[in-house]
């Protein structure tokens, strides 16, 4: 997911400044947890938003009787095992993840502390619940299936580029998620009759020279695979598909306001909102374990046009009439 995107939908996330007498009782906190670094337009982002509408919603309006405060890994990994450590040490009531990492550090941090997880790929496959149904511990949320979506979104840049040989997988070799998607676009690369080669990058640099040896193989298309990193990057990663001529397709619709190609994958603002009113729930006095994991039941698919004719594509007529929104 986008930065600016994730900020905008947790909403609410800034306390302006209060006078509170003495003697008033503290309000609960809540820590967000994630892989983003702050913008520096952080208060303009984030004053309302679907995180804070679901919060309100369920009877909290932050720096009225709740409070928040974030943690920015800045997109290193490595960081937030001590970030969760912090947001433990605040003894917080509940903390909001965002990815699968992030989640996975709270979790190994507090077995205690409610945790609200979303945009996570498979949270039953990676030991974050016992099952959606019925979660136990101390987490719940929200799995965005981005990995399970890699078979649709390789049949679409099929349909999109139909005399297509060969297809590139981009995927992060950080991500816990990566062998899931690897194998599903396997085995709908098999079914669908291509060749599928797998570039992997994990840092900035990486995103180029995987780019790069896009190039060598002169791939006639490229699945980018759900993360973190190249939904933060991904004005980095257009422009590179842009200037490769590699018809492209993503998890999300940041990437087609950008100027990608086509995208498939989840409309994440009712996600954030149901969050809000799963986290105002919580606070509550309900459990996490007794909130199922949910799971989202629509997905968008948006087309830029703009980009399929420079690329010199035609666009299917049925794919356009299909598509949720065209960019013209």
């Amino acid at each position: 997911m986008h930065r600016r995107r994730f900020i905008a939908l947790l909403g609410g996330a800034i306390a302006l400044p209060r006078v509170v007498a003495a003697q008033q009782k503290p309000l609960p906190v809540i820590g967000v947890l994630t892989i983003f670094s702050p913008p520096p337009n952080l208060a303009e982002l984030v004053r309302n938003g679907p995180f804070a509408q679901g919060l309100s919603e369920a009877g909290f309006v932050e720096g009225q009787n709740v409070a928040i405060e974030r943690r920015w890994a800045e997109n290193h990994y490595d960081r937030l095992p001590a970030l969760a450590a912090d947001l433990d040490g605040r003894k917080v009531e509940l903390i909001l993840t965002s990815g699968t990492p992030s989640t996975l550090a709270a979790k190994s941090m507090t077995s205690t502390i409610p945790i609200v997880f979303v945009s996570v790929g498979d949270p039953v496959g990676t030991g974050l619940v016992a099952s959606l149904a019925r979660p136990g511990g101390n987490l719940t949320g929200f799995s965005s299936l981005s990995a399970e979506l890699t078979p649709k979104r390789l049949e679409l840049l099929c349909e999109l580029v139909p005399q297509a040989k060969l297809i590139a997988l981009l995927v992060n070799p950080n991500n816990v998620n990566t062998e899931s998607v690897i194998r599903y676009a396997q085995d709908a690369a098999r079914t669908k009759g291509v060749q599928l080669s797998v570039v992997r990058a994990g840092t900035e640099g990486e995103i180029d020279a995987a780019f790069l040896s896009l190039a060598q193989l002169q791939a006639n298309g490229l699945v980018v695979g759900g993360d973190q990193l190249f939904s933060q990057r991904r004005e980095q990663v257009v422009a590179l598909a842009s200037r490769h001529a590699v018809p492209a397709i993503y998890d999300g619709r940041w990437f087609t306001a950008a100027g990608g190609l086509v995208n498939y994958g989840i409309d994440d603002q009712p996600v954030f909102r149901q969050a809000g009113i799963y986290a105002g729930k919580i606070l509550k006095g309900e459990k996490p374990a007794d909130l199922p994991v949910q799971q989202p039941t629509k997905f968008e698919l948006v087309i830029n046009m703009k980009t399929a004719k420079a690329l010199g594509l035609t666009v299917p007529p049925l794919l356009v009439a299909t598509a949720d929104e065209v960019i013209e």
